[in-house]
């Protein structure tokens, strides 16, 4: 229970006067701050579930546990390389259009059907940019013998009248 009420006021001073100044600045100025950046930020940094250090302890205890089975190690392992290789490489950029085109030319003769990964590969291209193109030269076989892969369209194959011509002249 309350008997008496009292109130307080400081003193009106210039050391009071200075520090209320202060601290309403203070709490005027905002907590965060927008700043202009001169360039694109490219580096997108995400959370990542599989550290090299868990992956090893894993390996482990895993390894300390009477049943050892040396497939599922080997698994985690490749999958850890994969992942750093991934990591490595980083995103793929498109290039120039006719420079694909040079390069798929170019595995075609070598080969009649490529699967859309070795493509991937040949080309380090993103996989939907390269089946757009892929879809303006070549046929996909989605059954038969060669199930999956592409093949050059009939008009591109300068392969074939190679041959052909090498036929005639003997």
């Amino acid at each position: 229970m309350v008997v008496q009420r009292a109130e307080c006021r400081p003193a009106v001073q210039e050391s009071y006067v200075k520090l209320k100044k202060l601290q309403i600045e203070e709490s005027t100025k905002p907590l965060r701050l927008s700043q202009r950046l001169e360039k694109a930020v490219t580096t997108n940094y995400k959370p990542v579930s599989n550290h090299s250090y868990n992956v090893s302890v894993y390996l482990c205890t895993y390894l300390s546990a009477p049943t050892q089975t040396h497939g599922i190690i080997r698994v985690l392992c490749v999958q850890v390389e994969y992942e750093k290789k991934k990591k490595e490489e980083g995103k793929r950029a498109r290039a120039d259009k006719e420079k694909v085109l040079e390069m798929l030319f170019s595995a075609f003769e070598k080969h009649q059907y490529y699967n859309i990964k070795n493509l991937v590969e040949i080309t380090k291209q993103p996989v939907t940019y390269l089946k757009e193109i892929l879809r303006e030269i070549g046929v996909y076989n989605s059954r038969g013998p060669h199930k999956s892969t592409w093949e050059l369209k009939p008009e591109y194959r300068h392969y074939q009248e190679g041959e052909e011509d090498e036929g005639n002249m003997d």
